[in-house]
């Protein structure tokens, strides 16, 4: 099949086209460069299937060739993103979607859009199930991603009505792994880089704080089952193993085997105290199970930045 993917040089999108290019399809990855990385997708050039297409999703595109499946990826997403970049996560995720929401209507092509966990806020249910309505500042420093990914949703529910679009939403959780950048500010990335330079891991607030990890692989995955399912969520995609920040920091500490220590520094407005998805329907919709545990997906991203910085 012919498959375009926005944000196709980011975290998740550079393993899924990797991913569809092993499986056959022709790839159309998407990318303005904005928080993607040019080097992550240098090796999936020399493949004839893959086409770089480099532009803003901002802008309505126009591909000749008829295109059968979306994935939506295209946003920034990081915390460091949500004060530099916080007009072009808004634009991405509302004019940018309905480019791509108008695209797919053109190739009568399946879209599946990446929403995130981030709909939930700082969560008052916990576990967070896809019928819970959050707890969301629509007026802080996190509401450009927030706010323009609920929007986000109900955009797609018009368009679906409306145009009988064969759409998905999946809400993904925290995701990690090989291809990362740096310095996006996210907890992984920073704790992994911060510990092989033997710098302190900075932890915000009293680190009692709790993150959902999931291995990027098993993300990749759980897109797949939804572009290949008819459902129309959304469903949440992630791992629903818990931890706290502190005992994740002392667990890269101990991984890399740095003599840094905790540097406990204040918390952010508005920044989640706990999340935890809950994929009971996910496991019963799409099959999907996590399978990478914290240890062998923090040994592949401790190995990639050992590569890179």
């Amino acid at each position: 099949m012919n498959v375009l993917v926005t944000g196709g040089a980011g975290l998740i999108g550079t393993h899924l086209c990797e991913k569809l290019l092993d499986e056959g399809h022709r790839v159309f990855c998407v990318d303005n460069f904005s928080s993607g990385q040019k080097a992550n997708i240098v090796v999936l050039s020399n493949n004839s299937q893959f086409t770089l297409i480099e532009h803003d999703i901002c802008i309505p595109l126009t591909v000749d060739e008829k295109i059968d499946q979306i994935y939506n990826l295209a946003s920034p997403a990081s915390p460091l993103d949500f004060t530099t970049l916080s007009l072009e996560i808004l634009h991405a995720n509302s004019l940018g979607l309905e480019n791509m929401l108008n695209l797919a209507k053109e190739h009568s092509a399946r879209i599946v859009h990446a929403s995130t966990s981030e709909v939930y806020g700082d969560p008052l249910e916990h576990p967070q199930k896809e019928t819970y309505f959050g707890n969301v500042n629509s007026y802080g420093p996190r509401s450009c991603y927030d706010e323009s990914k609920r929007y986000g949703e109900a955009l797609i529910y018009s368009y679906r009505k409306r145009y009988t679009l064969d759409t998905g939403i999946v809400r993904i959780f925290n995701t990690y792994g090989p291809y990362m950048r740096p310095d996006d500010g996210r907890v992984i990335s920073t704790f992994v880089v911060q510990a092989l330079k033997g710098d302190d891991l900075t932890v915000m607030g009293t680190g009692d704080q709790t993150r959902s990890f999931c291995f990027v692989s098993d993300m990749v995955s759980g897109l797949q089952s939804m572009m290949e399912s008819t459902e129309e969520g959304p469903i949440n995609l992630g791992n629903p193993d818990e931890y706290a920040i502190v005992d994740f920091a002392e667990k890269v500490i101990a991984f890399t085997g740095t003599e840094s220590k905790i540097n406990y520094i204040p918390l952010t407005k508005d920044d989640p105290e706990k999340r935890r998805p809950d994929i009971s329907l996910a496991k019963e919709k799409l099959g999907f199970n996590p399978q990478v545990a914290l240890k062998e997906g923090i040994s592949k991203t401790v190995d990639y930045f050992k590569g890179i910085i």
